[in-house]
């Protein structure tokens, strides 16, 4: 069976690039195809194998954002030429979904998000943004989610990773789709073998709008609580503008440092809505609670309480009240632990195998069902 492999964009390694280096393992020989690549920000292991990019390779940039070329993203994705593939699996949160299967393929999607800057999360990504880029936004998106739209057809199969999302693909794409929930690699994010004294918070994130890293930027400067931020996006420089002395920029750490940080911190910050998110997951496998907004993925990765606290309502007031409680509260590392194992990497892969067998099965495809691997042992 000739399988292809499909992502949005390689540029550096955030949750959904975590998906896909699951996916690579599982699927050592495919190709992967992707609208454009950095090289080196994304595992050695998808690195390693072939990386097939589109046009766009050279209109961006590292230097750039990249965001405002949506609407050529559409087209770029029109040029995958996959109909030699027996399987397309993408790993969708924008247009890898888009992709055109040959006619005796089939095409499974695993799908972050609904496009959240088309959809829900709309009004979230201008947050901080000028009037004339709020009004070309505004006037760009009608025809943008109505593109979007169109090209669900091409999807044989959905997979949602939360019930959040699967909520989601119902509701804009009409869609069903089963949950299959993202990994978490508790195998090498665990709790410091050698325990020393916590200090500050910790943000790992992109730099996004949507995700109110302003929010946590002034809760920790209210409370007088040394902040990290790990991470880059075009917020940036909004942020260093918003941050007090007690605010520190990570960067990009590496694995190890990042696991170093979890380590380390007296409680992660979640401030905005996520999907799914890892992040709270790797952060319980090192055995830190994390303070979240009580909504999407977070209702399905922090047990308020056990694992962390959630806070009902957005906004910098809120999740100072909520840290508060945090760094009041005695957390059992056991239990935080315990919490993500329920979604470590082997788990994710029998769910993956398993939902796609019932998937291929329903749609009468056990040619294809019968050739996928078999689950770890």
């Amino acid at each position: 069976m000739k399988v292809a492999l499909v992502h949005d964009w390689l540029t550096g390694t955030r949750g959904g690039e975590k998906v896909l280096l699951s996916l690579a393992r599982l699927f050592p020989k495919a190709p992967l195809y992707t609208l454009f690549h950095f090289p080196g920000s994304v595992p050695a292991e998808v690195e390693a194998r072939p990386v097939i990019t589109t046009w766009l390779q050279r209109v961006v940039s590292r230097e750039r954002d990249y965001r405002p070329l949506l609407p050529l993203y559409f087209l770029a994705a029109e040029s995958w030429d996959l109909s030699g593939f027996d399987l397309v699996v993408s790993t969708s949160h924008c247009v890898a979904k888009a992709a055109k299967r040959g006619p005796r393929g089939f095409h499974l999607c695993y799908c972050h998000t609904p496009v959240r800057y088309l959809h829900d999360q709309f009004e979230d990504y201008l947050r901080g943004r000028g009037a004339v880029v709020r009004a070309a936004a505004r006037l760009a998106r009608a025809p943008l989610r109505a593109r979007d739209v169109a090209t669900v057809p091409r999807v044989d199969a959905f997979l949602a990773n939360s019930e959040n999302v699967k909520e989601r693909i119902a509701r804009i794409y009409r869609r069903d789709a089963l949950v299959v929930p993202a990994p978490a690699d508790t195998a090498f994010y665990t709790p410091d073998p050698e325990p020393r004294r916590r200090e500050g918070l910790l943000v790992v994130s992109a730099l996004a709008p949507y995700k109110r890293l302003d929010d946590a930027v002034e809760a920790a400067s209210r409370l007088g609580v040394p902040l990290t931020v790990a991470g880059f996006g075009p917020e940036e420089r909004r942020l260093r503008a918003l941050a007090g002395p007690d605010v520190r920029f990570a960067g990009s750490p590496s694995d190890e440092e990042l696991r170093g940080l979890y380590r380390s911190a007296r409680a992660v910050l979640m401030p905005g809505e996520e999907d799914f998110g890892i992040v709270p997951l790797e952060a319980q496998a090192c055995g830190t609670p994390v303070v979240a907004l009580g909504k999407g993925g977070a209702l399905e990765t922090v047990v308020d309480g056990v694992t962390g606290v959630l806070y009902p309502e957005a906004g910098p007031g809120p999740l100072a009240k909520a840290v508060e409680r945090a760094l009041a509260t005695r957390f059992e590392a056991d239990a935080l632990v315990a919490n993500a194992r329920r979604f470590s990497e082997p788990a994710f892969r029998a769910r993956f195998l398993e939902a796609s067998r019932s998937v291929l099965a329903a749609a009468g495809r056990d040619d294809l069902s019968a050739a996928l691997p078999r689950p770890d042992p």
